[in-house]
């Protein structure tokens, strides 16, 4: 294998990397739960002989005055990257609780600096199997690119494509036309969000976000950056002037110690039929339950909620799907305000789907990914200044990826569950996952210990406010269902 060349790290990327402070550190950590239980040797020659084949996987990150680059690390030895370890359970607790624990454990535990920045861990013997933790920084890519990468490396995954350069490339992919990747983006949104930036604002505005997104490009004197320095900071001054999140117990100062949770899978198909019954989106009913679930906690904490609303910044995906295996990060951020205080289900869930329709044709989510560019350019107390806007004015941070929908192998075995978790930036303490999966879909909560200390009894609640909509759903004359239904 030929050893990759050096890469300046792209801006967005760089504002990324930075991003890393004492009580949230930017990696996505994901668990798969795997039966039969796997060996190490066969998970070492299966990431070398796959995920290796993605350059940023044998590369180091390092820095310079003017960001940072991508090194080839010389002293690469897989097994500093993937090992074995036993799952300790203290007294009384039960297998889950131990993963649950050790997940949160990893969460707060930094990478190694000097080396690759990503780590598999191996617990050996997991309910009857075993279970694999993936940890990954955000600098080598968003959601989308990692479960693009994971999936590559299952049983018959297929390999990255080879690159193809030419006059205008560089090391983060490659220019075609003008806006074309953020123009396929359009087409396929991501999170039911429709971004139209791009008919509202012509292609100058996809030329300087793609501009934005590429280390190589000249920023000085350009007409181009000019004007969208005009629009970040439009957009910053819009994003200070938005009032403040809710002040629930949920919000607050964060003590760096996380706690995760995980649901088991509820059929989609339960799902859509909710979906088709009130003539919204499967996305609407989930984001429903999701608020559900957070407001009765709230409740029973002795929170008065009523009427209350929370926002989460909602991960917008602006690139290609097929081009995820490119990796960095693409994506913008969407402020989703979910209704905490409405407690009736089904008014609920049309209120969820009020709000996402008032997102559809919204900007904001590529002038948040200009922001998070521009930001990658300033020294870290600048950019953490203006990355705090983004968690003064926020409760959590949200995303919904589709998966797979049959089962999947993996050296053999099956991979018969699998969740994520997002990192959260600033001050935010709380991370929610709703991943699609084998023709289940399941829901997955990060917390900070002192904010929730038991995001478990959040997660218990998903499953009962998905059944109290569904029961009042078959209730409804379906006669009446409305025709807009996507799911």
């Amino acid at each position: 294998m030929t050893a990759p060349a050096a890469s300046r790290m792209s801006r967005v990327d760089t504002a990324w990397l930075r991003m890393d402070n004492d009580v949230n550190l930017m990696m996505i950590v994901g668990v798969w739960l795997l039966t039969p239980a796997i060996t190490v040797e066969a998970l070492r020659e299966r990431i070398a002989d796959k995920l290796l084949k993605y350059e940023r996987f044998h590369q180091k990150v390092v820095l310079d005055t003017m960001g940072a680059s991508w090194v080839p690390d010389g002293d690469f030895d897989i097994a500093r990257h993937v090992f074995v370890e036993k799952l300790v359970r203290r007294r009384g607790q039960g297998e889950r609780a131990a993963l649950q624990a050790r997940c949160g454990e990893l969460a707060t535990t930094p990478l190694d600096p000097a080396r690759p920045l990503w780590q598999f861990h191996l617990i050996e013997q997991y309910e009857g199997g075993c279970a694999l933790i993936a940890r990954i920084h955000h600098c080598i890519g968003d959601g989308i690119a990692l479960i693009s990468v994971m999936m590559s490396i299952t049983d018959g995954g297929s390999d990255p494509p080879q690159r193809r350069r030419r006059k205008g490339a560089d090391a983060d992919g490659e220019h075609g036309h003008e806006g074309d990747w953020l123009a396929e983006a359009v087409l396929k949104p991501l999170n039911d969000v429709a971004v139209k930036a791009v008919a509202m604002y012509g292609g100058g505005v996809a030329r300087s976000i793609d501009m934005l997104a590429h280390p190589q490009q000249p920023l000085l004197g350009s007409l181009d950056m000019a004007r969208s320095g005009l629009q970040v900071v439009g957009d910053v001054a819009a994003l200070a002037l938005m009032p403040d999140d809710s002040p629930t117990r949920l919000k607050g100062k964060p003590v760096g110690k996380k706690v995760v949770a995980w649901s088991e899978p509820m059929p989609l198909d339960r799902v859509k039929v909710i979906g088709k019954a009130l003539g919204c989106s499967i996305n609407d009913v989930l984001l429903a339950c999701v608020a559900g679930a957070i407001g009765q906690y709230l409740r029973e904490q002795g929170d008065e909620i009523d009427g209350q609303e929370i926002r989460a910044m909602v991960p917008v995906n602006l690139r290609p799907l097929e081009k995820a295996w490119q990796l960095g990060n693409r994506f913008g951020l969407a402020p989703l305000v979910l209704p905490i205080g409405i407690e009736n289900p089904v008014e609920r869930v049309y209120a969820v789907r009020q709000r996402m329709n008032d997102l559809k044709g919204s900007y904001q989510p590529l002038l948040a990914f200009a922001v998070l560019s521009v930001a990658g350019l300033f020294i870290k107390p600048v950019q953490d200044a203006i990355l705090g806007l983004f968690a003064k004015k926020s409760t959590a941070v949200m995303t919904n990826v589709p998966g797979p929908q049959v089962p999947l192998r993996f050296c053999g075995s099956t991979l018969r569950q699998t969740m994520f978790w997002v990192p959260a930036s600033g001050d935010i303490g709380v991370g929610v996952s709703i991943l699609s999966y084998g023709g289940g879909v399941q829901f997955g909560l990060i917390t900070d210990r002192k904010l929730c200390p038991d995001p478990q009894a959040i997660i218990d609640r998903f499953e009962p406010e998905f059944e109290k909509v569904l029961w009042l759903a078959m209730m409804l004359p379906w006669g009446g269902q409305a025709d807009g239904f996507d799911g």
